[in-house]
């Protein structure tokens, strides 16, 4: 069985457009979060602060959730 490459399914940008967390389902249909950031300065584009193999949940709202309790400036 070959598994999906992982989706981004939502991203979820900052005012500033210099940070956003990329809500995304696995190729085993369940979902994680990482949080990224842009620096203005660099052309590389968003760079991830955290593995996308990090947390499993069951739903997409459920790494939702666990995305706004665990990154502050998401309830800002």
């Amino acid at each position: 069985m070959t598994l999906a490459k992982p989706l981004v399914v939502a991203s979820l940008e900052d005012d500033t457009g210099d940070r956003c967390v990329d809500i995304i389902q696995r190729g085993d249909a369940d979902f994680t979060y990482a949080e990224c950031r842009r620096d203005p300065e660099d052309s590389h584009g968003w760079r991830r602060l955290s593995a996308a193999d990090g947390p499993s949940f069951k739903t997409q709202f459920a790494a939702y959730s666990a995305a706004i309790r665990d990154i502050p400036w998401l309830i800002d």
